[in-house]
């Protein structure tokens, strides 16, 4: 059977404009952290040395990069949310040489955070594609960052919660 690639068809991904972007552990297994759930507060993330991996490398992302900037972001115990937003120029990188200069931005940058990340672990631990949406205007970037801050405290409800670590 077929993979099912989710890409808007057509869509310019190194074209300006605001994403939201969701990518996964294999299997949705919780290797990135673990939700704490105190008696008297707002659950929250404990990284594991995995999150903190991707943490940091998130982090840098936006160092490597001329146009692609990434707004808000958060590690979970089995997946990654992040806005990205893209203001191009020229639509190229800066002069780290981390993605061939043809290759689509949000794509590229993904594939790139992966690969090093797997490189750290010393194995390959993400879903080979991931999820993403292009954000039509500010009140959906405003509920989507509102989503991304309150995600640890509403894991129970989250759509990704305890689907996975068989």
């Amino acid at each position: 059977m077929p993979r099912n690639h989710p890409r808007l068809k057509g869509h310019d991904y190194s074209s300006d404009g605001v994403y939201y972007i969701t990518f996964c552990v294999k299997k949705r297994k919780e290797l990135l952290g673990k939700i704490v759930e105190p008696l008297d507060g707002e659950s929250f993330i404990e990284l594991s040395e995995y999150g903190e991996v991707i943490f940091r490398e998130l982090e840098e992302t936006n160092s490597h990069y001329e146009n692609l900037f990434i707004d808000k972001f958060v590690v979970m115990t089995n997946h990654v949310h992040l806005v990205v937003i893209i203001r191009n120029d020229d639509g190229g990188l800066r002069e780290s040489g981390l993605v061939h200069p043809s290759t689509a931005l949000i794509p590229g940058a993904i594939v790139v955070l992966k690969k090093k990340s797997n490189r750290v672990y010393g194995f390959s631990m993400w879903q080979d594609s991931y999820y993403d949406r292009i954000v039509r205007d500010e009140k959906d970037y405003i509920r989507i960052c509102n989503y991304i801050e309150e995600n640890p405290a509403k894991w129970a409800e989250d759509e990704y919660c305890r689907l996975g670590g068989e």
